[in-house]
């Protein structure tokens, strides 16, 4: 893996020392360190002012970008304080360093993932970050679409499924296990915005999903960067994928001619993989909550990485019902399967936790 720290117009302490912490635990593993402009950087590391934060200048989606910023503030405000300069600086992660615990680094990810690292000294701190970034920054983000107008006409207004899809939506509300979608357009600049679209195409920042099989090989998805409790238009805020093509690492996408469709979630190559793999799945519903007792993956990879889909692919595969399963993504939310919206939502009703523990502890 190739890495870079970039320069910093300022010197901050907890900068200076998470470059030399980090660079000697690179280093060691033998990674290679290369300069921040080079356009070969898989990992870049880049400080983040809480007054003033920028993204790293990266030229594609394929380097990962960590920030890393120093914030007065108490654990319990970190999301609110934090998650905004993760959005703004357009990090795949930020760790964060709190002037009152100065011998802990939080991890934030753009899933609302949240948790802290530590050591017994400063060299085990940054052996253990070592080992919860580099996983992360070195997986396999499949997010291109390939929209093509060929939807049936039978089904340009949906389906009984795609009724149920967001009839889902609204009681998951209700629930109060939606949180409203992030107002990116709001904290961006013109400028950070364009890059962001060039980097991803997302239209916005929206938590959990929704699919349900149309058929062997297809199923309806919800949008990403919808109000998921409020899906109503095929090509929209609902999609059917149709398959992936291994050769261009695209989502297949029918949607009615004409129309100009939203992205599908993120999630969709974990969904086709797991619809791919276990027949017996006929509905999933993925929230950012919690199921005590879900045997939980290793890692919390970001959505839409293979890895993420290997991983809950193996743990469903594992269950008894891989068909009626629940199971935890690390510090992220949960992953359920079933026949139908309806009878998902009948096995999580008084069992969901609208908090995810966040954890680092391996599954054995």
């Amino acid at each position: 893996m190739r890495y870079a720290f970039a320069d910093s117009p300022v010197t901050y302490p907890w900068w200076t020392s998470l470059q030399e912490g980090l660079g000697e635990v690179l280093a060691r593993h033998g990674h290679e360190a290369a300069q921040p402009l080079d356009p070969g950087i898989q990992v870049a590391f880049h400080p983040v002012s809480p007054l003033h934060p920028q993204p790293f200048p990266r030229k594609h989606r394929a380097t990962f970008s960590i920030g890393a910023t120093a914030l007065p503030i108490r654990p319990e405000r970190l999301i609110s304080e934090a998650y905004p300069l993760l959005i703004r600086s357009i990090s795949n992660a930020l760790v964060v360093t709190l002037e009152d615990d100065p011998d802990t680094r939080w991890v934030l990810t753009p899933e609302l993932g949240c948790y802290p690292v530590s050591g017994t000294d400063a060299a085990d701190l940054y052996e253990n970050l070592y080992e919860r970034l580099v996983p992360l920054a070195t997986s396999h983000l499949i997010i291109d679409n390939r929209f093509d107008p060929d939807l049936p006409e039978e089904l340009w207004q949906g389906t009984p499924a795609t009724e149920e899809m967001a009839w889902t939506g609204r009681v998951v509300a209700e629930w109060g296990l939606l949180p409203t979608p992030f107002p990116i357009r709001e904290v961006l600049s013109e400028e950070q915005w364009r890059h962001l679209q060039h980097l991803y195409g997302i239209g916005g920042l929206s938590y959990g999903n929704f699919s349900i099989r149309h058929d062997a090989t297809r199923f309806w998805m919800s949008a990403s960067g919808v109000d998921k409790g409020n899906l109503r238009e095929v090509g929209r805020d609902i999609l059917l994928v149709k398959g992936f093509d291994e050769a261009s690492q695209c989502v297949l996408l029918s949607v009615p001619p004409g129309v100009k469709p939203r992205r599908v979630s993120v999630d969709a190559i974990e969904h086709h993989m797991i619809y791919s793999t276990l027949p017996e799945v006929r509905a999933m519903v993925h929230l950012h909550a919690w199921v005590t007792g879900a045997p939980v993956t290793r890692m919390n990879y970001p959505c839409g990485t293979v890895e993420m889909g290997r991983e809950v692919v193996g743990l469903l595969a594992a269950q008894p019902d891989p068909g009626h399963a629940v199971i935890g993504m690390r510090n992220h939310g949960i992953t359920v399967t079933g026949d139908n919206f309806h009878e998902i939502l009948e096995r999580l009703e008084g069992r969901v936790q609208a908090q995810v523990p966040m954890q680092l502890e391996a599954v054995q």
